[in-house]
């Protein structure tokens, strides 16, 4: 095995520095008890802010509503992908290029156009500002995600094992469920995990379908940006950072990331 020489243990460093430099100021910064954003905190390390989190009932609601909106639509984008990346994985049929290119076209529309199109086409139906409808987005949103994933899992599932099961009477339905999806668990797994990531963190098309009523918490986030200055949007955004990393943890110690997002099975 080869070792990093100087030049790439430099640019290694450096890559982590630009990566790693603006979480790290973030949660800095909601450490300061000054009323202003400061960095180093000019009066020692507080909690102030961290307090204020749960004093701030809005942002707790739109977290719980995040949450609540990105499994729905991660679940829903599920029920989607699976069938389709079976179809596209298994069969030729008459449009099947289409069908790849409209499950994969919400990655080649700026988010910016997509928004403004729900928009217009939700408030037709009396949907927009509804969770119905930010969840509707949303799994058009995050589909090709899950595609991927799933498709990942089924490109290295050797399909005699299905014929195999077929051959010894099983039915398609019972293959699947016996033999199919505990094979694909991994990219289905690592699918959903990033199909609700991506859902959590939308803003861009959140930005034109939410409401009061329907307030996800980037939104939330962003509309208090723009009325305040205060390190509380700093507090919130560590807690993020920090609760990821944690979860990302115990995730790890039950299946390695790497394998969990790009589909692989253990060996």
């Amino acid at each position: 095995m080869s070792r990093n020489g100087p030049v790439a243990l430099v640019f290694h460093a450096l890559f982590l520095t630009f990566i790693l430099a603006p979480l790290l100021v973030v949660i800095g910064v909601s450490f300061t008890g000054e009323g202003y954003l400061a960095l180093p905190p000019l009066n020692g390390l507080s909690l102030r802010w961290w307090r204020a989190i749960g004093e701030n009932p809005r942002f707790l609601e739109s977290f719980w509503y995040s949450v609540r909106l990105g499994v729905t639509a991660a679940t829903l984008s599920a029920l989607i992908a699976v069938p389709a990346a079976l179809a596209i994985a298994r069969w030729h049929f008459p449009g099947r290029g289409a069908l790849v290119a409209i499950l994969a076209s919400p990655l080649m529309i700026p988010h910016v156009v997509l928004g403004v199109a729900l928009l217009r086409f939700f408030s037709g139906f009396g949907l927009s500002g509804s969770f119905p409808g930010l969840v509707t987005a949303h799994v058009i949103v995050i589909t090709p995600y899950m595609l991927r994933l799933v498709g990942a899992g089924l490109s290295g599932l050797d399909p005699r094992i299905e014929r195999a099961a077929e051959s010894l009477g099983a039915d398609r339905f019972t293959v699947f469920r016996r033999e199919t999806l505990p094979l694909i668990a991994p990219g289905l797994a690592g699918g959903w995990l990033l199909a609700f990531v991506t859902s959590f963190d939308e803003l861009t098309v959140s930005l034109f379908l939410a409401s009061p009523s329907a307030n996800p918490l980037p939104v939330q986030l962003f509309n208090y940006i723009d009325q305040m200055t205060d390190p509380l949007v700093a507090s919130v955004s560590a807690a993020l950072i920090l609760g990821t990393a944690l979860v990302l943890l115990v995730l790890d110690r039950f299946y390695p990331i790497d394998r969990l997002l790009t589909g692989e099975r253990r060996a």
